[in-house]
Order: C-alpha cells, then structure tokens, then sequence
C-alpha cells in the first residue's frame, strides 16, 4: 500500500511510505520515523581486480567481516572497455555461501560442473546457493555499445545450510515485479515484500530483503525495516541524502573522502551507505533523482572462516574443502 503522508511548504516534496505490514503500521500509531535508521559508515567502492583480469569496484570484502553479516562482499563490475573485463572469471570453486548476481547492462554467461549453463541478461539476476560445493566459471560480455555493468553480492550461510545441496535461482526479467508509484517513484523487488508485492527470490534463510530503487528529484522515500538487521544502500545512479540529519560529521568515511565537513552530505554513485539500527530508512533525492540497491538481511553471528571462494565456520574446515578440491571429490567435481 501506498500512504502518502504530506507535502512540503512548497507543494513540491511528497513523502511517499512503503509499508511491508499495514497492520503492523497502525498497531505502531505510525510512529516509525521516531526510530529512522541513522548512517553509521559511508564507503567509496574502491578498484580492484579479481579472476582473470576483471577491473571492477569493491564496496566491502574480505577485511570487513563481520561488519556486514550476513553479507559477505559486495562488487560493481561497470566499463564500456571489453579489455577490463573479457577475461571473466574462469573455472573455480565455491562452498558455504550464496552468491547473487543482478545485470544492467550486458550479459554474464555461466556453466557450472553439474551440467548447467546459461546466460544472465540485462535486468535479470541469478541467486545461486553453492552449499556443499560447486565448480563453475562467469564470463562477462557487454552489450552491442560494449557496456558491461553488473553487481554481484555474496551472503553467507549459517553451518547448518553450509552442505546442503547447490541449487540456483535464474529470474528473468519479466519475474522481477516493478512498483510505479505517485511521483515516478519506482521499485524492482528482488527479494523481500514491499505493499504486499512479494519478489520471486523467497525461502532463505537469513530473510533478505533486495530492492532497485528510483526516487525522483527532490522527492523523499521512507521505508520499514527489521530492527536488528544489518541494512545498507549503494548509490547506482544521481545523488541523494540518506540521513535525515544530514551532517557529514555524524559518521565515519572510508575511501575517497568526498565529502567536506562543510558540505551538504550528498552521496552520490560507487558509494555504499552502512545504517545503524532503527526501523526505517528515510532518503531524499537530489536535483537529478537518485537510483539505489537497499540490501538487509538477518545477521548470522557465527565465526567465518574465509579463504578465496570457500566461506566456512573453522580454518579445519577450510583445509578440508580446498584438500577435496585437489584430490578431485569436491562436490561437483567432474574431475
């Protein structure tokens, strides 16, 4: 449902709130913006290269564990330069994670040791969970300009799911349903439940909630969280401000510092929004509008052990994992 809530002064800003529980809004009296979520971390997604030669920005990774959990990693893969990312991602393993991968613009083709192929094309996704174990290699390919852009999350399993069996979810455009609201306010619902409109991702474990959000100029986007969970945004497009305090001291930056004590707070694109905890989330967009992924999902609060592609919960375990993979009885290993 869609409750509009008020207007600026000026008649321009409209408020527009996404209630995933209209009863559990009233029962509150409404009152979820006394609880807004506040930034705790702003990040700048810094270069790197990963697999054969692929130039790509990295949000968070390896040295932010557990910052984030239950997520993992998070990369942006974004050129118009086949030369940065045709050499893909060659044959390689994966264990105890699940890796979700959403494409704008371009394709990713992939197979795997079991048997299966296919190609993620523009706004589609894939949300594999590797469980057990799986062998497979992703290879990028811009469009018929040579633009590649694509982002790619990794979330972790709790110990009990870390050997279940693989399974993949392909979701082709066309499944991933789009709220137009008042405004041009639109929302691709990935995985979660927004207005009662539920995403085609469903039935895991750490209760993720994956949405692609457009707010127009100067319009302002309100939206209930879990509290307890761990919540963040990465700006795609535009700019925007995600506190409403908007105060650039109130927070810490890592990365390119962009954003000057004196200046207005606004988060603009290859940058990742960490909250605090709260109920909600409130973002007004700058002049141009502002395009953004918001991510949330449970915290597992189990140690991680990480080595490459395998996530596990103890170093023996690890060992273990990569010692199959060298003898050939990895799951599935076509040796």
């Amino acid at each position: 449902m869609l409750i509009r809530i008020g207007e600026s002064l000026s008649g321009r800003v409209a408020v527009l709130i996404f209630v995933k529980n209209l009863k559990d809004y009233s029962s509150r009296g409404g009152d979820y913006m006394a609880n807004l979520r506040k930034i705790k971390k702003i990040r700048k997604s810094m270069p790197t290269v990963e697999g054969a030669g692929v130039h790509l920005k990295r949000a968070f990774g390896f040295r932010h564990v557990p910052e984030l959990d239950p997520f993992l990693l998070f990369d942006e893969f974004h050129s118009k330069k086949p030369e940065d990312y045709s050499m893909g991602f060659p044959w390689h393993p994966h264990r105890g994670i699940e890796t979700i991968t959403y494409v704008l613009q371009g394709e990713i083709r992939h197979e795997d040791s079991l048997g299966n192929s296919g190609i993620i094309r523009s706004g589609e996704l894939q949300w594999m969970t590797t469980g057990s174990g799986i062998i497979h290699q992703e290879m990028p390919h811009g469009d018929e300009k040579g633009d590649l852009w694509v982002f790619q999350l990794w979330a972790n399993l709790p110990a009990s799911l870390k050997m279940i069996e693989p399974q993949y979810r392909e979701i082709k455009s066309s499944r991933v349903p789009e709220l137009i609201m008042e405004k041009g306010l639109k929302v691709r619902i990935i995985c979660g439940d927004v207005n009662g409109v539920e995403g085609p991702v469903r039935e895991i474990a750490t209760d993720p909630e994956y949405l692609d959000i457009t707010v127009p100029a100067e319009e302002k986007f309100f939206h209930i969280t879990t509290p307890g969970y761990t919540v963040f945004a990465y700006v795609i497009e535009g700019s925007g401000h995600f506190d409403r305090e908007k105060d650039p001291c109130a927070f810490e930056v890592e990365g390119e510092r962009y954003i000057h004590p004196a200046g207005d707070c606004t988060i603009g694109p290859e940058t990742l929004v960490l909250y605090g905890d709260g109920d909600s989330i409130e973002v007004t967009a700058g002049d141009k509008g502002v395009r953004f992924l918001l991510i949330s999902g449970k915290p597992i609060g189990e140690p991680v052990a990480w080595y490459g592609p395998i996530v596990m919960n103890t170093k023996e375990e690890l060992r273990a994992a990569f010692e199959e993979y060298r003898q050939g009885v990895f799951t599935g290993s076509t040796g």
